[in-house]
């Protein structure tokens, strides 16, 4: 059995990355929502309809988990998908703990990045409510930075100009980390770490979300064994040319971490 993997587009992809680093022995199918990706823009019970169609066609597939690659459909919809399916459902939040913790000797406040409707979503309140005692995070919501990604702009004059505009009235001297609170974000860390001061320090919640799959999988015994790292691509608007674009995605991550 597979492990489905889950997102609006390729932010997911980032994900996925991660867990194929730390699970070799597994075999993978990757989901895309093309059809309504994005989704951090939309409102939100449009979402959760777009969230529960795709979580149906996967599980068609007979996969052992399914990772929710994706902070928006998870602030929304997870808690819906966990009390219909009984496999694990692995989601993502922003990774505002473990930033917390880096900063706390120093000070330093904690910056997150995320989607307009992640920002808006009570789950994501709760979170910052329930680690953030000494008020240390402060949020910016990024509502153009999915439509680049998913046009593969990772670089060059239109997107450090994006950037340049969103950091203009920012005193980046007071921030110790940025967090990457969108799937899709992590395609913009090399560029991010030219443009933001040396001393922030850069985090996501991929390695937490691996860490738990992991986690549920070895409670239930279903570890894999035989897999080969094997992804499997789809999409709902069965584009052809997206299906070609998410392994090239995936390539430009695994180049990306080889130049770091």
């Amino acid at each position: 059995m597979k492990i489905g993997v889950f997102d609006s587009g390729i932010g997911g992809i980032t994900v996925l990355h991660e867990a194929m680093k730390r699970l070799p022995r597994e075999d993978f199918i990757y989901f895309a929502d093309t059809l309504h990706v994005p989704y951090g823009t939309k409102p939100k019970e449009d979402v959760l309809q777009f969230v529960k169609a795709s979580a149906e066609t996967i599980v068609q597939h007979d996969v052992k988990a399914l990772v929710i690659a994706c902070n928006t459909a998870t602030s929304i919809a997870i808690n819906a998908l966990r009390q219909h399916y009984a496999l694990p459902i692995i989601g993502m939040e922003p990774a505002v703990k473990p930033a917390i913790e880096m900063n706390r000797a120093s000070g330093k406040r904690v910056l997150v990045f995320a989607t307009p409707l992640t920002l808006k979503e009570s789950k994501y309140k709760a979170l910052v409510s329930r680690v953030d005692d000494a008020g240390m995070v402060d949020s910016i919501p990024l509502p153009d930075l999915v439509r680049y990604c998913e046009s593969l702009v990772f670089e060059g004059p239109t997107i450090r100009d994006y950037f340049a505009g969103i950091l203009r009235d920012v005193d980046l001297s007071v921030y110790g980390t940025v967090v990457l609170g969108c799937t899709h974000y992590p395609f913009y860390r090399k560029l991010l770490s030219e443009l933001l001061p040396g001393h922030i320090q850069i985090v996501d919640g991929s390695k937490g979300t691996v860490s738990r799959l992991i986690q549920l999988l070895q409670e239930r015994g279903a570890l894999g064994q035989g897999g080969s790292g094997d992804v499997t691509w789809l999409c709902s608007d069965n584009s052809p040319a997206y299906l070609r674009k998410m392994p090239e995605a995936l390539a430009l991550l695994q180049r990306m971490e080889a130049q770091r």
